[in-house]
């Protein structure tokens, strides 16, 4: 096991840096997530921890050393794909056996060892298969064991259930974590799924065109987001951002005057009165709105979507921007089409610059 530190690490693609000054240190046996779009660059970031592409600028390190110009065989890390990747000729046994045939591990060592790693992810009664007689699951977990059978310093997991159903998905996750905490070997996981990323890292890492946004533990993200890109992208559905100007009332209280209308500041938030007239984006959670008569915000239903235990109401607000109020099933449904206020939790409130950093930050410096 060994930590994984990037150090002002650039990767371009002609004039376009697919990673961009990356600096994030994987300790020792943590799972850490790097979550963002397509085409954030967090693949390319992945991709050359592990060697399969050149770093053009800074340095990354895995243990004590610095691995810039080391063969990818010889860094001792085991990648796990999206596509599986196994040899459909071969037995799921002897995809196991594989990695240790190529470093030269004797035949009853191997076969030892793959049948350890079958009995840790229930696969021992498949070893007599090939992957094209398993389900999806079954040879996602052959590729896992296939990582896990070489003991590496690191696993580096690119969205690796990415071709699973719902189903499969909730289970292999939670498969991962529990293996991952049982052997505490560093691991760099790789997706674009917010819940994926909540649910599993011990951080978050999270990137957008190439550069690093935020890293945090996955409440600390979700609570405190650290610009308005990371309050839209985490969370499902994301948080909801509101164009406003901040107003000091006449009697002294501060609000941010929006088209729907104006949503009353309390507590801190209330210390941005100095920015009085500045155009700020106000964000909030679907959780922490609620449709309700007196509510602040007015708005017309564009869609109710019930999930199960709770409901998510679609409203369009006078600027034509969408919020999406989240309640419980239980609770009264609005109609298309219908007029609605819509109550604003004044503690839940986050304010963010038009650059998108948090008003707060800037306030307090």
């Amino acid at each position: 096991m060994a930590q994984i530190v990037f150090d002002q690490v650039t990767k371009r693609y002609g004039d376009v840096r697919a990673v961009d000054d990356l600096s994030l240190a994987v300790g020792d046996g943590e799972l850490l997530v790097l979550l963002g779009p397509s085409g954030c660059g967090k693949t390319t970031a992945l991709r050359m921890v592990a060697g399969l592409e050149v770093v053009d600028e800074g340095t990354v390190a895995i243990g004590d050393r610095v691995v810039n110009d080391v063969e990818p065989r010889d860094r001792d890390v085991a990648m796990v794909f999206q596509s599986y990747a196994l040899y459909p000729h071969l037995t799921v046994a002897k995809n196991l056996e594989f990695p240790l045939r190529q470093r030269g591990v004797p035949k009853e060592e191997r076969e030892r060892r793959a049948v350890d790693v079958a009995r840790t992810l229930g696969l021992e009664p498949f070893l007599g298969r090939k992957p094209g007689q398993l389900s999806g699951g079954q040879r996602q977990r052959v590729a896992l064991g296939r990582a896990i059978v070489r003991s590496p310093k690191a696993f580096l997991m690119d969205e690796p259930l990415s071709n699973l159903d719902a189903a499969l998905r909730v289970q292999t996750r939670a498969d991962i974590v529990a293996l991952q905490q049982r052997l505490g070997t560093t691991t760099i996981y790789v997706t674009h799924d917010q819940v994926e990323a909540m649910t599993m890292g011990h951080r978050i890492a999270v990137m957008d065109h190439g550069r690093l946004q935020q890293v945090a533990a996955p409440q600390e993200l979700y609570d405190r987001p650290g610009n308005s890109f990371v309050a839209a992208f985490l969370g499902s559905p994301g948080m909801n951002l509101i164009g406003g100007r901040v107003a000091v009332e006449a009697e002294g209280g501060t609000a941010i005057r929006t088209a729907a209308g104006d949503v009353l500041l309390q507590g801190a938030q209330a210390s941005v009165a100095s920015h009085h007239e500045q155009p700020v984006v106000l964000g909030v959670r679907p959780e922490h709105l609620r449709i309700s008569p007196g509510g602040a915000l007015e708005g017309t239903v564009l869609l109710v979507e019930l999930l199960g235990a709770e409901t998510q109401v679609i409203c369009e607000l006078a600027d034509h921007s969408r919020v999406v109020v989240r309640q419980q099933a239980d609770q009264a449904r609005p109609r298309l089409g219908e007029p609605v206020r819509i109550a604003v939790e004044p503690a839940a409130v986050h304010l963010f610059t038009e650059d998108g950093s948090r008003l707060e930050e800037k306030t307090a410096a």
